[in-house]
């Protein structure tokens, strides 16, 4: 593998091949193909400031995978294989830049659908070998969570939900490569739940935004859904059993009245998307506490992942934190699902700290950001659970 640390960030030296001056900077390509969007974009790391997005390009594959309910990896690999080069050239091209102007590359090596990961891997170490550009593995959940310092600067340690359609954990993020989990889901992820309920109901994917806009016109308190796990102790989730009581409350509408009516579909999304609410907000008072304990500076939460979109569940968790005296950061929507901007940074984190092993660039389904506690059980549709 290059060189992880760039030539102009050794012994003092601000000048890099060519004569550009960085004066504390550096420029990464980032690439993501995780799972089913197909990403590259490219960032600038100012020391002291919040990251740069000089370029973002993703392309989607939900048109690819909606004629079976869900996304199908063979398919999923062979768009990213076809794919991310010209994601790479369309960023390289809205930045201005080509790839000598870059200092490094930053690539998914984890965790995710295998396919897509290696395919993203394996572009990122041809076009190193090609450039002798350094090439840094990344997590693609330390991307999510590192994300707060991309957007705001948000200095360490602060509390973070990282809630999406393939995961869903409560972290302490002390560093670019410090991660302590307080609980996770136990079973179905909350996004891979609103997909299934959204499936159950007949609305279209991607579920998340398909509930909530029905939500909007629904009754949350006339379906008695459950709030799993509120009984037991400490931080952990679980969503599986929520998505059975709406199966059960769907079959039993269908029972006595031969069918669903919109008011009907609108009422079940707004009472599952408020008992999914109603989680979050009790397991987030919880990891609340624990985080207190280390006294932190600056208390700040943070949430981020696909299902950090949902705008029903940023404002309650919003007023969780208030009551709390917690700052509340979400990201720009934009940057909620899947991109390679927090891949960039996340590298260039990485990179700055001096925390990058080759090991980091070997591609894997699973790569727990916890090491210590390992991975959470189960594996949901949109990959495996870490």
């Amino acid at each position: 593998m290059a060189q992880v640390l760039p030539r102009a960030w050794q012994a003092g030296n601000r000048r890099v091949p060519g004569g550009r001056v960085m004066n504390g900077q550096l420029t990464y390509l980032g690439i993501e193909s995780s799972c089913d969007d197909t990403a590259a974009a490219i960032v600038r790391h100012q020391r002291g400031l919040p990251g740069r997005i000089l370029a973002s390009v993703v392309e989607g594959q939900a048109t690819l995978h909606a004629p079976f309910g869900g996304v199908v990896p063979e398919i999923a690999a062979r768009a990213h294989a076809e794919r991310l080069d010209h994601c790479v050239e369309q960023a390289l091209a809205q930045a201005g830049l080509a790839l000598g102007d870059l200092d490094g590359i930053a690539v998914t090596a984890g965790p995710g659908l295998i396919g897509g990961v290696m395919s993203g891997v394996m572009l990122a170490r041809g076009l190193g070998a090609a450039t002798g550009l350094p090439v840094v593995g990344v997590n693609h959940l330390a991307g999510h969570a590192l994300t707060p310092r991309l957007t705001d600067g948000l200095p360490f340690p602060y509390l973070m939900l990282l809630v999406s359609g393939g995961h869903c954990q409560f972290l302490i993020v002390a560093g670019p490569a410090q991660f302590h989990r307080l609980g996770g889901t136990i079973d179905d992820a909350p996004g891979e739940a609103f997909d299934k309920v959204a499936k159950l109901l007949g609305l279209p994917q991607p579920g998340g935004p398909a509930v909530e806009a029905a939500a909007r016109m629904g009754d949350a308190q006339r379906f008695a859904l459950p709030r799993p796990l509120l009984d037991r102790p400490g931080c952990d989730l679980s969503f599986s059993g929520l998505k059975t009581a709406v199966l059960r409350a769907r079959d039993a509408l269908l029972a006595e009245k031969g069918g669903m009516t919109e008011q009907d579909r609108a009422d079940l999304c707004a009472g599952f998307q408020q008992a999914v609410a109603d989680v979050f907000a009790e397991k987030t008072r919880r990891a609340i506490a624990i985080y207190q304990q280390e006294n932190p500076p600056a208390p700040a939460f943070a949430i981020a992942g696909g299902v950090a979109a949902n705008q029903a569940i940023r404002a309650r968790l919003e007023t969780v934190c208030a009551a709390d005296g917690l700052r509340f950061l979400a990201p720009p929507l934009r940057l909620c699902t899947d991109n390679a901007a927090m891949i960039a940074w996340a590298g260039m984190e990485r990179v700055l700290a001096q925390v990058v092993t080759p090991d980091d660039l070997i591609p894997r389904p699973r790569w727990p950001l916890d090491a210590e506690q390992g991975g959470m059980l189960g594996s949901g549709k949109k990959g495996a659970k870490a």
